[in-house]
């Protein structure tokens, strides 16, 4: 199984394939072996699989009738209360452009159960083959992999929570981002996708929904594998790949839950929470500007000086004023120039040209004396 796999990832970094097909007229060339089969194999290839660590609230358990995920009118809220408590530690701008945010120390955990240590030492190979092949491959697109499903009783719901490893472009040494979601949030994305993007859309197939066996660790398993697809060929649709929609998908949850986190003091947690969300956007080479990339760095320094790590805190200040540039209107410019001041004056490093700058904002009447903090921005920052 494993060899599949790492058969399969290196078609996705060298494009080649036993043969080719395209989503639509923009699509690029992508290994048949990626293409999901019609709704009778539940939007399913056979010729693909991979390692899934699959737990239940309950053993045997084969409720009849449709996942709770329909009766819930805002799933990916209602789900950001169970994928809170998933925080990997993992994360176009280019890997350079966004260069490296030092991940958290990892909590120590229980020794994992068979299933879920033969998905990690799996993940594990395939990011050593990623990273052997960085030298000599082109990568093409990323790689995702549902490393675990579990099944969520939050009583009056019951949902099935797939946790998604996000390997690509990106720091060489930096662990795959990791995301959880519901199937009410990937049926949303389809569906939104589908109003905006009829023709890239219309070769691109989606699990139906069935009326049984919802919690089956076959139909677990089988959705499983569809999504790894169905997110693995957006990715090929340059016109889908750039979307709002998809890039919300991915990132949107994990601020939310961040800043949530972080406006209640829940620093440790947040931290692990804002590093992941970096490294996603390190990977999936966001393009919808630079401000959410800014609040990620805003979320990463309260948390680094709230926890006694001036020297990250002001690494993470220096990355922001680089992505700033010479943009001093921008309402996170002084907040960012005032924590840089003040943690290189702690660190005992140099803070004049921060400090002239700054003067100068105040001096033209651009931002009040003394400016909000970035803690302060960032509670208020509603995101959307």
């Amino acid at each position: 199984m494993a060899s599949r796999l790492l058969h399969r990832l290196r078609h996705a970094l060298t494009g080649d394939g036993p043969g080719e097909a395209a989503a639509g007229p923009e699509a690029e060339q992508f290994p048949e072996s990626s293409e999901l089969e019609d709704d009778d194999a539940e939007g399913l290839s056979s010729r693909l699989s991979g390692t899934l660590s699959f737990t239940s609230a309950e053993d045997d358990d084969e409720e009849d009738g449709e996942d709770d995920d329909d009766a819930d009118p805002d799933p990916l809220s209602a789900g950001d209360r169970v994928a809170g408590e998933d925080t990997g530690e993992c994360g176009r701008m280019e890997a350079g452009t966004l260069g490296s945010v030092r991940p958290p120390p990892r909590p120590q955990r229980s020794p994992p159960p068979d299933g879920q240590r033969g998905s990690q030492l799996l993940t594990r190979q395939l990011q050593d083959f990623w990273k052997k092949s960085r030298n000599t491959l082109v990568p093409q697109r990323l790689l995702f992999e549902v490393t675990n499903a579990t099944v969520v009783k939050d009583p009056p719901s019951k949902y099935v929570l797939y946790t998604l490893a996000v390997m690509g472009p990106g720091p060489p040494d930096s662990p795959p981002a990791q995301i959880s979601r519901r199937y009410s949030d990937f049926e949303r994305l389809h569906r939104n996708l589908q109003r905006q993007f009829r023709g890239p859309m219309a070769g691109i197939s989606f699990p139906r929904k069935r009326l049984r066996r919802n919690f089956t660790a076959e139909t677990i398993a089988r959705r499983s594998r569809a999504f790894e697809q169905f997110l693995g060929h957006l990715q090929t649709v340059p016109e889908l790949r750039q979307a709002a929609d998809l890039q919300d998908f991915f990132v949107l949850p994990e601020l939310r839950r961040a800043q949530s986190l972080t406006c209640t003091g829940l620093y440790r947690e947040a931290l692990a929470l804002w590093a992941n969300a970096w490294q996603l956007q390190a990977q999936l080479g966001i393009a919808c500007g630079p401000d959410r990339c800014l609040l990620t760095l805003a979320g990463l320094a309260v948390c680094h000086q709230e926890l006694e790590d001036a020297g990250e805190a002001r690494a993470c200040c220096e990355k922001a004023l680089q992505l700033l540039g010479a943009k001093n209107l921008h309402p996170l410019l002084a907040p960012f120039l005032e924590a840089h001041v003040r943690l290189s004056w702690r660190l005992g490093l140099d803070k004049r040209h921060s400090e002239a700058r700054l003067q100068a904002l105040q001096e033209a009447g651009l931002t009040p004396t003394p400016p909000p903090s970035l803690k302060e921005l960032l509670i208020k920052e509603v995101l959307d």
